[in-house]
């Protein structure tokens, strides 16, 4: 069962992390709050999906830390910074290492709430490709040494002749091996095979 995605908040300011809980609690999304960055990254697990409002200036680590922490464990959580002494060069500093937004303390509920489901919603669809991936690379491995060169030529858009040929190999042994391989990948043609694969094999994917 899949964790239900949630709101993590992180602000070293008590009466700051109760005010955006609230707000998001008044939309009906369930929030997690944190006094510290290390707090947030020690509870944190990677397949809980949501979104982060994070400080950026905190005692001990501060949000641009954390940010920088969460990318070297592999971590593509959306983040939002909130600040109430930012500049401008911190906030494209941060937008151009991949935050969602920056907003300056004190900030517009709606504006909030609207990066928020931004937020949700961009972390929903970079899970659903992540599960999309995980399971075309376990059907990849299902395919023998010859069946994985045919499916290479069948999504290089070839014919069964000319695969045959390249491959020296008779027409009815490259449709045996064709079917294989669109049962494993669990496609019924073979376009909806390269739209499966091509992502994957585009980016030197096994």
């Amino acid at each position: 069962m899949q964790p239900t995605e949630r709101v993590f908040i992180v602000d070293d300011e008590a009466d700051v992390r109760e005010a955006v809980q609230l707000l998001i609690a008044s939309a009906g999304l369930p929030a997690e709050t944190y006094a510290s960055a290390e707090a947030f990254l020690d509870a944190y697990q990677p397949d809980t999906p949501g979104c982060l409002v994070l400080d950026v200036r905190m005692p001990g680590m501060d949000g641009m830390v954390a940010q920088q922490t969460l990318r070297e464990r592999g971590i593509d959580l959306p983040i939002i910074f909130i600040s109430g002494h930012g500049d401008i060069p911190m906030a494209v500093r941060a937008v151009q290492e991949g935050a969602l937004d920056f907003l300056e303390k004190p900030f517009n509920d709606d504006a909030l709430l609207d990066c928020i489901n931004r937020g949700l919603e961009q972390d929903r669809h970079s899970r659903a490709e992540a599960a999309e991936r995980a399971e075309v690379e376990a059907c990849l491995k299902t395919l023998t040494p010859r069946e994985r060169e045919v499916m290479d030529k069948l999504v290089e858009g070839k014919v069964n002749k000319i695969i045959a040929r390249e491959l020296d190999a008779s027409t009815r042994t490259v449709e045996i091996h064709r079917a294989r391989v669109l049962q494993k990948m669990a496609v019924a043609n073979a376009a909806q095979l390269v739209r499966r694969v091509a992502p994957i094999t585009d980016d030197g994917g096994d």
